[in-house]
């Protein structure tokens, strides 16, 4: 671990996909703002483990996996629910749900475009993955509270980390013969 990596205190996102077509397979993050080292390993390891939309990752999984690290950036109030940019922000709306409970949900900055939405389509999604389950309408998107923030995002295949690991290590194995 680095100084930078040391002092380097962010919210983050830890993203698996699977397969060529790279399907979600676990991201859980914070919005709270922690040392980077002990995020990484924290997020990495709940959002392969205990993303309750999937089951855990597992072993054989790992040739086909990718991950990705979004540390997020930027936070702003947005005016309303349509002041963002997709493909530029991710968004964190806040709701009452039919029943008056508050709620949170978000998607990174890259997910509206995934999926072709329009802020309409992302809006709506994003009321239905925070749980409402009411009918939703102009008055209840008005109602939304939206933070926008963007992200520095880096992604590396399983097959990428294992070839860089086995090159690290031969090398430290090669320079450990050397000196010795």
């Amino acid at each position: 671990m680095n100084i930078l990596e040391h002092r380097l205190i962010t919210p983050l996102f830890v993203t698996w996909k699977i397969g060529n077509e790279k399907r979600l397979r676990g991201c859980i993050g914070t919005f709270t703002a922690i040392p980077l080292h002990n995020g990484l390993r924290d997020y990495a390891l709940s959002s392969a483990l205990r993303d309750s939309r999937f089951k855990p990752i597992t072993k054989d999984e790992f040739n086909r996996l990718h991950v990705c690290v979004s540390l997020l950036l930027n936070f702003e109030d947005g005016n309303d629910y349509m002041d963002w940019i997709i493909g530029v922000h991710g968004i964190r709306i806040e709701f009452r749900n039919e029943n008056g409970m508050k709620r949170t949900a978000t998607y990174l900055p890259e997910v509206a475009i995934e999926q072709n939405w329009n802020h309409l389509q992302t809006i709506d999604s994003l009321l239905r993955k925070g749980g409402y389950r009411g009918q939703i309408n102009e008055q209840i998107r008005k109602d939304i509270r939206l933070t926008r923030y963007t992200s520095e995002k880096i992604s590396i295949s399983y097959q990428e980390y294992h070839s860089f690991w086995i090159t690290q290590n031969n090398d430290t194995f090669m320079a450990a013969k050397l000196y010795y």
